[in-house]
C-alpha cells in the first residue's frame, strides 16, 4: 500500500534525526584526532600518534596540508601534478566540485581541526537531504541509511555525502509524478552530472537512465523515445562541460592533473583492492616499496576493461528484463553497475560504502545480504586501520590483517552476489508514473522478480 506523505511524515523525522546523531557521534570519532597543541603549520601533533590505533582518521583532516588547503589556494587554477606524481599549487585528486568544497572549508580555518569542523559543517546538510529523501521514498527501510555503522565511520571520513545526495535526488526527482517523464529524467540527469563532477561514479547512472527514457512505450508499442534519450544526454555532457570547461580553460595543467594522479595511482596497500590481496601475490613476495612495473601495468590495463565490461553486462540484462516485464530497471542497473566498478577499480575506499547503503534502502535486498555487507565493511572499517597502526608501531599485525581479508574478500563475494541481486530486485517506493499520454499505457512496475502472468 502506498504510504501517504501525512502518514510518512514522522517516519521521516525519525530518519533524519536519527542520521544528525550519527553524523554528530561521526564527527566526534573523528575529532579525537585533532585539536592542541598544534605544530607551525596547524597539524594537530596528536593525529600520528593515534590516528591509526584509535580509528580516528580522516582524509578531510589528512588533506590539510599537501594540496595547499591550509595556503587557501583556490584549486586547480595555477597548480599541476609533477614528475614524482605529486599535485602542487592547490589541485587535489578529486573532480573540481569536490576541491572547491575543500577549498571552502578551508577558508577560515587556520588548523586541521577548524577544517575537520568546517568540512563536517559543509558537508552535514547533505547526508540530512539524503535522509530526508530515503525517509520519503522508503519509510522505514532508510534506518539503513541514518542508523548503522557506515554513516558514523565514514560520514566525515572523505567527501562523499555530496555526491550520495546528487545520486539519491536523481533518484527522487523521477518519483515526482506531476512532472512530465522528460522535465524529471533531464533534471536527474542534470543532477548525475552533477554528482560526476564530484565523484565521478554517478556519471555512470546516465546511461541506464538513457535506457528507461529510450523505452518508455514499452515493448507492446515497439516505439522509442529517442528525443527524450538524447535531451537525457546533452543534459548530462552540458552540465559536465559547463562545470569544467572554466578550470580547463584557465589552467588545464591544473585541472587535468586530478584526472592524471588517479590514473597514476598503484593498486598498493591502502587501496584495500582485491587487486592488492589476490593479483600482486603472483608477481612475488617482494616488498611493498618496491615497484612492480608488470603488476602495475596489469591493473592499469585489466581494471578498466573489466569494470567496462561489468557495466556493459548490467546494461544488457536490464534490457533483457525490459523485454520480460515492459520496464527498463534502470535503479536496479544502476546499483549492479556500482557493484562492478567497487568490486574491479583499483581503489576501493572504506567510505565507498555510502555509496552502495541507498540501494539497499531503495531495492528489495534480502536482510541477510544486507546484514552480511555491513558485517564485512565493519571488519574493513576498522581492522584497515588497526592493522597500519600495527605496521607502523612494528608491532604483531596478523590478527588485524584477518580482518582486512575477511573484509576484501567478504565484501568481493557479495558485491558479485548484489550484482544479481540487484538486477532482479523491485522497488520499494511507488513506480514512477506519468501524468497522461504514451507513458501510460506501460505495464507497471512489478512488485516481485516474477514475470507478470
Amino acid at each position: 500500500m502506498h504510504i501517504g506523505a501525512r502518514q510518512r511524515s514522522p517516519i521521516t523525522a525519525l530518519v533524519v534525526g536519527l542520521a544528525g546523531l550519527s553524523m554528530l557521534a561521526g564527527y566526534l570519532q573523528k575529532a579525537r584526532c585533532a585539536g592542541a597543541p598544534f605544530d607551525g603549520v596547524g597539524r594537530s601533533l596528536i593525529f600520528d600518534r593515534i590516528k591509526d590505533t584509535q580509528v580516528c582518521y580522516s582524509d578531510i583532516q589528512f588533506l590539510w596540508l599537501g594540496r595547499d588547503v591550509n595556503l587557501h589556494v583556490f584549486p586547480y587554477v595555477t597548480g599541476g601534478i609533477n614528475a614524482d606524481g605529486i599535485l602542487t599549487g592547490g589541485t587535489v585528486e578529486y573532480p573540481v566540485l569536490s576541491g572547491v568544497l575543500m577549498w571552502l572549508g578551508g577558508i577560515g580555518s587556520h588548523t586541521d581541526a577548524d577544517f575537520l569542523l568546517h568540512s563536517a559543517l559543509i558537508l552535514a546538510p547533505f547526508g540530512l537531504l539524503t535522509a530526508w529523501m530515503l525517509g520519503r521514498l522508503a519509510g522505514w527501510w532508510a534506518l539503513l541509511w541514518s542508523a548503522t555503522p557506515p554513516l558514523v565511520l565514514y560520514a566525515f571520513h572523505n567527501w562523499e555525502l555530496p555526491v550520495v545526495a546528487t545520486s539519491v535526488a536523481a533518484i527522487f526527482v523521477m518519483t515526482l509524478e506531476r512532472v512530465p517523464l522528460r522535465g524529471r529524467a533531464v533534471l536527474a540527469a542534470v543532477l548525475l552530472a552533477v554528482g560526476f563532477c564530484l565523484k565521478v561514479y554517478p556519471g555512470a547512472f546516465v546511461l541506464p537512465l538513457i535506457a528507461y527514457v529510450l523505452t518508455r512505450n514499452g515493448i507492446a508499442g515497439r516505439r522509442y523515445d529517442v528525443r527524450g534519450a538524447v535531451m537525457v544526454a546533452v543534459a548530462a555532457i552540458t552540465t559536465v562541460v559547463a562545470v569544467n570547461l572554466p578550470f580547463a580553460l584557465i589552467s588545464y595543467s591544473g585541472w587535468r592533473a586530478s584526472f592524471t594522479f588517479q590514473e597514476n595511482r598503484q593498486a598498493d596497500l591502502t587501496t584495500n583492492s582485491i587487486w592488492y590481496w589476490g593479483l600482486r601475490p603472483l608477481f612475488g613476495p617482494v616488498a611493498d616499496d618496491v615497484p612492480l612495473p608488470a603488476y602495475d601495468q596489469t591493473v592499469s590495463l585489466l581494471s578498466p576493461l573489466l569494470v567496462c565490461a561489468a557495466f556493459a553486462i548490467a546494461l544488457r540484462l536490464g534490457w533483457l528484463r525490459f523485454q520480460r516485464d515492459g520496464v527498463y530497471p534502470w535503479i536496479a542497473v544502476s546499483a549492479a553497475m556500482l557493484c562492478g566498478f567497487l568490486l574491479l577499480h583499483k581503489v576501493h575506499s572504506p567510505q565507498y560504502t555510502l555509496w552502495l547503503i541507498p540501494f539497499f534502502v531503495l531495492l528489495r535486498v534480502p536482510w541477510g545480504l544486507v546484514a552480511a555487507y555491513l558485517v564485512a565493511d565493519l571488519s574493513m572499517g576498522i581492522g584497515v586501520f588497526k592493522y597500519f597502526g600495527a605496521l607502523a608501531a612494528q608491532t604483531d599485525a596478523s590478527t588485524f590483517e584477518v580482518l582486512v581479508k575477511f573484509g576484501v574478500w567478504g565484501r568481493a563475494g557479495l558485491l558479485v552476489v548484489l550484482f544479481f541481486v540487484f538486477l532482479r530486485a523491485a522497488q520499494r517506493h511507488p513506480p514512477v508514473r506519468g501524468r497522461t499520454g504514451p507513458e501510460s499505457g506501460r505495464r507497471p512496475v512489478l512488485k516481485s522478480p516474477e514475470p507478470v502472468r
